[in-house]
């Protein structure tokens, strides 16, 4: 159906006229005013999804995330999210969420749940043990030393090194540029040569 310009006038002024002659619009702005996030705590947040950072406001009442939404503030997505970002209330609410460390026994077949401080102590304990078991100071090589006479000839040298390649480190996607140098420090100081990224595999 074709709208002429005349016709879309009538219309729009009759839509005006129905508006001035007493459709009262108070209820509506008055339910506006009401939202569901009213009482609710605010809270800044970045969106754990990728290593974008795109900032999050996050709703809370009564320890309960009850809205998240884009922050309009934040310099790196100007409050747009993508549609894993939209749904993070989705994964803060849901049922199969799990929230403490999950730990199964060499050869159990049963997932049982632990505390926090035992399962940290736990990984550092096997990582340290790994470490001192596997660590290197010194290794031999073969390097082609130069003589007096301008020829070169093989020799075996032992080089320091200071590793182990017992332990292999994946970095994450979700962590953002200061987080990965400082797991790059935290990694090398250990005397790992094993390191990957969870975007180049």
């Amino acid at each position: 159906m074709g709208v002429s310009r005349r016709d879309f006038i009538k219309l729009s002024g009759g839509t005006v006229l129905v508006a001035s002659l007493g459709v009262n619009l108070n209820p509506a702005k008055a339910y506006a005013k009401e939202l569901r996030i009213k009482n609710a705590k605010q809270t800044t947040t970045v969106c754990p999804y990728c290593s974008v950072g795109c900032g999050i406001l996050v709703y809370a009442e009564n320890g309960k995330v009850i809205n998240t939404e884009g922050d309009p503030d934040h310099p790196i997505s100007e409050g747009t999210l993508c549609a894993k970002g939209s749904s993070l209330m989705q994964m803060a609410n849901s049922d199969t969420r799990i929230t403490k460390p999950m730990y199964r026994e060499p050869g159990g077949a049963a997932w049982k749940e632990v505390e926090w401080d035992w399962a940290l102590d736990r990984i550092a304990r096997l990582v340290k043990d790994a470490r001192d078991k596997s660590f290197m100071t010194t290794k031999k090589a073969k390097v082609k030393e130069k003589q007096p006479d301008g020829t070169e000839i093989e020799v075996e040298k032992e080089l320091v090194v200071n590793r182990t390649d017992a332990i292999a480190h994946v970095g994450s996607a979700a962590m953002d540029n200061e987080e990965c140098y400082l797991m790059q420090k935290l990694v090398r100081s250990w005397g790992l040569v094993h390191i990957e990224h969870q975007a180049r595999i």
